[in-house]
């Protein structure tokens, strides 16, 4: 069986992030992707220019018509941007508990810009947090969520992994790709305890959509059947291989996305003259 799996999250025109980037991961792992838009943005490599909402009252009335018609397997969610959107995706969410979540806290762009309004926080946290199967912050996000400064070290990341479990997820991935040195590692906090994914750091600048396809394939391996801990081993190796053929890609002059079909396509010249 072919499992469907649901993105909720704003469009990145230059393909490299947001709804763009969970289809082609979707697609990549071996499930049908669907998606419900909550903001359309002008940006590309190099960053965000413009931001336009989508009402939250049809960000519902999306969810709610896939939802009536399809069998939904798993859920990503991504940018929420405002309180209102937040409110609306909690609500439509609450009444389909048994679907997994998993919720990518979209807040700051590569280039810098504000992709969350930060009066939406609360509402993230109140209403969303304990909807999610695994949350997965990066050392910035998980800071803003906890209303303090980012880890700095390994130490720093399991104590703000256990304390935004706290929140109500039943499980934090704090990805650790901010942290100094040459290994990029994630913690992973559960009931059970703290479990390490260790990765070592690969030098590109081509970095862009980065949380946005490791959720998405979290995702897909959870609507698959996967446990957590397999899921979140399964999608930080793919991510990694993408990562490190992002260079492959010439697209734009900026922070370029990664390859997420680095498993499917050639690289050769093919038919280009």
């Amino acid at each position: 069986m072919i499992r469907n799996v649901l993105a909720i999250a704003g469009s990145d025109p230059s393909g490299g992030a947001g709804i763009q980037a969970d289809l082609k991961t979707f697609s990549a792992g071996g499930v049908y992707g669907m998606a419900v838009l909550t903001a359309l943005t002008a940006q590309n490599t190099q960053g965000v220019s413009g931001v336009h909402l989508v009402p939250a009252a049809f960000v519902a009335d999306q969810i709610r018509a896939v939802f009536a018609d399809v069998r939904v397997d798993a859920v990503k969610i991504g940018m929420i941007a405002n309180a209102e959107i937040a409110n609306a995706v909690a609500d439509a969410l609450q009444q389909h508990s048994g679907v997994p979540v998993v919720l990518d806290p979209v807040m700051v762009a590569k280039g810098g810009a504000n992709l969350l309004d930060p009066a939406a926080v609360d509402i993230l946290t109140r209403r969303l947090l304990p909807l999610a199967t695994v949350l997965t912050p990066n050392l910035p996000e998980a800071a803003a969520l906890l209303h303090g400064t980012a880890a700095e070290s390994r130490e720093e990341m399991a104590d703000h992994a256990q304390r935004l479990r706290a929140l109500g997820p039943a499980a934090v991935l704090v990805k650790g790709g901010h942290l100094a040195g040459d290994e990029s590692p994630d913690v992973l906090a559960t009931s059970a305890g703290l479990s390490w994914f260790e990765a070592a750091r690969i030098k590109t600048a081509n970095t862009h959509g980065t949380g946005c396809t490791l959720s998405s394939a979290l995702a897909a391996e959870l609507a698959r059947g996967a446990t957590l801990f397999q899921a979140v081993a399964a999608a930080k190796s793919y991510l990694a291989g993408a990562v490190a053929q992002a260079d492959t890609l010439e697209v734009g002059s900026g922070h370029g996305p990664v390859q997420h079909f680095h498993e499917l396509w050639q690289t050769n010249e093919g038919y280009a003259k």
